[in-house]
């Protein structure tokens, strides 16, 4: 199993950025995929999940800003980030089935 993440970065507060995570050697359109992400000294912790019936869920502090979707045809799941705050600056990592993990993508909000 694969997981590819990309899309991070440096952007303004206020500003946007979306995340992708393609992934390889799963059974894409059954598979929970979820984004989670980590700041320094703080603990690893979900953002935003999908499940293969296209049910949602979000952290209480991204609820409103922060979109997941997937697309079943190209085994992706993105993250779209609007309104980002200084406090969202963190590691984003991709994660199938609850088991699988990419290898993060930097996300840093500053001006």
């Amino acid at each position: 199993v694969q997981l590819v993440e990309s899309g991070g970065g440096l952007v303004q507060p206020g500003g946007s950025l979306r995340l992708s995570c393609a992934a390889s050697g799963i059974t894409f359109s059954i598979s929970r995929m979820g984004w989670y992400r980590q700041a320094p000294g703080k603990p690893r912790g979900l953002v935003a999940s999908i499940t293969g019936y296209g049910s949602t869920n979000y952290a209480d502090s991204v609820k409103g800003r922060f979109t997941i979707s997937r697309d079943d045809a190209k085994s992706t799941v993105y993250l779209q980030m609007n309104n980002l705050k200084p406090e969202d600056t963190a590691v984003y990592y991709c994660n199938a089935r609850d088991f699988w993990w990419g290898q993060g993508t930097q996300v840093t909000v500053s001006s």
